[in-house]
């Protein structure tokens, strides 16, 4: 589990970016795969999910894990959310809740951890380029600061996620990015007439352009095998038919 240096200042909440190590599964989920919408076996996710919920806190709430779909839509928990069967579609959890667990599952993609220290907001995001590129990080935290959030007392850390050498891109990929704004340039560069896409210092940027001043970045690369990460490029370049997913996970004490 690596954690925040910045989040573990705060004594009020507990939080984690989990790697592959430590957990149930078998085969190309090997061990610690949390992706309930993956094909390994569920019980096997679930036992994985309880060793990750156990390092977090004893006692605690389950787990709690939207559906995932690469937008830029969250959902806010209070005391009169009504859980439902299904999982709500969203890419973002938002919560005051104590003891309440919130996750995002990623496989290359950006997991943001957000935590306000005056109100002890917190905020789990899933920035892959399609949801950053959508807006999901200013979604959330114009919805923190209806909330009564002040931005200056935000931190955000961006864990895990593809590292730009490793994240190559088509040509209307990034015109995608300069139509939206020719700053955007900045995040691309080519090399023997390939075209990378850095996700980490877009999702940083996106931070910025709201005013988020506190944030702390891990720098780790999922693609690199040595970091024991789950990689959805990766699984592909090995021409596995799906990959596990990785835990970024906060909760309020």
């Amino acid at each position: 589990m690596i954690k925040s240096t910045k989040l573990l200042k705060q004594n009020k909440i507990s939080h984690g970016f989990f790697n592959k190590i430590g957990g149930k599964s078998s085969g190309i989920y090997k061990s610690l795969n949390c992706g309930p919408g993956s094909n390994d076996n569920k019980k096997k996710v679930e036992e994985n999910l309880n060793i990750v919920k156990n390092k977090i806190g004893k006692k605690i709430k389950k787990i709690f894990l939207v559906h995932q779909t690469h937008s830029n839509k969250y959902i806010f928990i209070d005391r009169n959310f009504k859980q439902t069967k299904n999982k709500p579609k969203a890419d973002a959890i938002i919560t005051n809740q104590k003891k309440l667990p919130i996750a995002v599952l990623t496989a290359d993609c950006a997991p943001i951890l957000l935590h306000d220290n005056k109100t002890n907001i917190i905020a789990a995001v899933h920035a892959g380029w399609k949801g950053a590129f959508k807006g999901i990080i200013s979604n959330v935290l114009n919805l923190m600061k209806k909330k009564g959030c002040v931005k200056k007392n935000i931190t955000a850390v961006i864990g895990p996620c593809i590292a730009k050498k490793n994240y190559n891109v088509r040509e209307n990929f990034k015109k995608k990015f300069l139509k939206k704004d020719r700053n955007n340039k900045i995040f691309f560069s080519t090399k023997n007439n390939i075209i990378y896409f850095d996700l980490a210092n877009y999702v940083k940027s996106q931070l910025k352009l709201n005013k988020i001043t506190n944030i702390d970045m891990k720098n780790i690369d999922t693609f690199n095998e040595k970091n024991n990460f789950f990689s959805a490029r990766r699984a592909q370049k090995s021409k596995h038919e799906d990959y596990g997913r990785n835990i970024s996970i906060i909760m309020i004490n």
